[in-house]
């Protein structure tokens, strides 16, 4: 007993925890090294209370056979179990190391797998992005193909027309009387007006693209103002017109280009400014008439106005 007990002191000065000592002297180890190369061998083992577990007479048997063995070896041993610990700890340093490298791996991995996701996404999304762009030059191109050929169409039925006879091409209901002759093309004043009009008009409806009711609105009212003139020129009440006039300033007077407009069919401020008035000698029925054809033109195209602003 008394030989045990000092064994069990022994390995616990040399590092060895108390249970370790116990379940080493308990497995058999008749000395200092047996117990030392088991605990080496065993260092990782989980001890229990089945493993202490051991009579202690058991042990002190075991034990007393070489117990002078462990005196004479004793700095052989501590030397012994000295390099046993700096195995188990380079072992274990050695296993950390590994686990590093692994994690270290793992990382690696992830970081790769995550940058070719999103480098994927990237090249999808790209993709997306041109097609879709290629789409929309497409049907812009389209739309612009079908607007160029309604103008190209209008052109050439304006100039099969106006080679005839400059007259409205109107409803029966809101056709211009034919009260020009035959011409074989515009003078040049007429020319410069129309298109002085014409753009007056486009910008009119650019300024009210997102309510295109208000524009329509405007056209219809002064084609009627146009063609009250040109029924019935001699009646000074379709060629004066109150600017203050509730129903004229809600369809066209709130319009700078309705006001613009009709000063581009003939009439002028009078009375400090109060009224527009076309007077009888200044009716120009050829100028009326082409103020119709471009009213008309803006009320039925519907891509009047497209390719302006």
């Amino acid at each position: 007993m008394e030989v045990g007990e000092r064994l069990l002191r022994e390995l616990e000065a040399m590092g060895f925890s108390k249970d370790q000592a116990r379940m080493a002297l308990s497995s058999g180890n008749s000395s200092i090294e047996a117990a030392i190369d088991w605990l080496a061998d065993h260092e990782n083992d989980t001890v229990t209370s089945e493993t202490l577990a051991i009579p202690e007479a058991e042990v002190v048997v075991n034990i007393n056979i070489e117990a002078s063995d462990s005196f004479q070896n004793s700095e052989k041993v501590k030397l012994r179990a000295q390099e046993l610990r700096n195995q188990a700890r380079n072992k274990k340093a050695n296993q950390e190391k590994k686990l590093e490298r692994e994690r270290e791996k793992a990382r690696f991995r992830a970081g790769k797998e995550l940058l070719e996701a999103k480098r994927t996404a990237e090249e999808s999304e790209r993709k997306r992005f041109l097609a879709q762009r290629k789409a929309d030059k497409e049907e812009e191109k389209r739309a612009r193909e079908k607007i160029l050929q309604k103008l190209q169409q209008d052109k050439l039925e304006r100039r099969g027309m106006l080679g005839k006879e400059a007259t409205l091409p109107m409803n029966p209901d809101t056709r211009l009387p034919q009260t020009t002759k035959p011409v074989d093309a515009l003078p040049v004043k007429h020319s410069a007006a129309r298109e002085r009009m014409r753009e007056c008009l486009r910008s009119l409806k650019h300024q009210n693209k997102d309510d295109n009711a208000e524009a329509m609105r405007a056209f219809g009212t002064l084609l009627i103002y146009v063609k009250n003139i040109v029924s019935n020129p001699e009646e000074e009440k379709f060629r004066k017109i109150r600017l203050n006039n509730p129903m004229f300033q809600d369809r066209v007077g709130k319009f700078e280009q309705g006001i613009k407009f009709l000063e581009l069919c003939g009439f002028e401020r009078v009375e400090g400014g109060n009224f527009l008035l076309l007077c009888r000698e200044k009716v120009d029925m050829g100028l009326l008439n082409l103020a119709g054809t471009e009213l008309q033109s803006a009320l039925t195209n519907p891509f009047f106005g497209l390719l302006s602003g």
